[in-house]
């Protein structure tokens, strides 16, 4: 699979100078951990996460001291311009999914933007997504492998899926086995590709 058969096109994002107060009420309302941040021509500058935006944001508070402490002011950060990380990791849409997978789960990156070669956001993949099409049921996926197999001409192969495995019966020759292990591969939530 590539980055986007499953990215989020047109994710929601920030400017530098949206307010810190507005960025966290977009994480809240739309459910997600960060967001991209964007100049005015769609180009990404950097990501901004939850934690970046709470971070110095909450000040002590007296009451949980066993003595009254003074409190120094705090000056939270008014605009994420102030917080977001620059220089974020980045995928392209035509990149190969295992990548961007394997960048996610050996960082701490839950999610990533998704740019075009001048560098303007496209879209974004996260690791939930990934989550998303790994769970699709069986008989969908089977369902898919079939219409793909019988849209090349091949509606006779037998296609069976247990636990995202993919086992394909019927193609005689290599070039056809061949052709249906990358067919099948293709499919969203195909974990493996079995051909007999």
């Amino acid at each position: 699979m590539l980055v986007q058969d499953l990215m989020t096109p047109e994710p929601m994002t920030v400017r530098p100078s949206t307010t810190v107060k507005e960025a966290l009420s977009r994480l809240a309302e739309f459910g997600i951990t960060c967001m991209p941040v964007v100049d005015g021509s769609g180009r990404l500058q950097g990501v901004v996460s939850e934690a970046d935006l709470i971070r110095d944001v909450v000040a002590p508070d007296p009451r949980a001291q066993e003595r009254p402490v003074s409190t120094e002011p705090v000056f939270p950060p008014r605009t994420v311009e102030e917080v977001y990380t620059r220089h974020p990791v980045s995928v392209r849409a035509k990149d190969d999914l295992a990548r961007a997978v394997d960048v996610m789960t050996s960082t701490a990156v839950k999610s990533l933007p998704v740019v075009d070669e001048d560098g303007h956001l496209v879209g974004v993949v996260s690791r939930s997504d990934v989550v998303q099409v790994l769970a699709r049921a069986d008989d969908v996926i089977a369902a898919d492998v079939d219409e793909l197999l019988s849209s090349l001409g091949h509606p006779d192969w037998l296609v069976e899926v247990t636990d995202g495995i993919v086992s394909v019966s019927g193609p005689t020759g290599a070039p056809e086995r061949s052709l249906a292990h990358v067919v099948a591969q293709t499919v969203p939530g195909v974990i493996e590709v079995r051909v007999s």
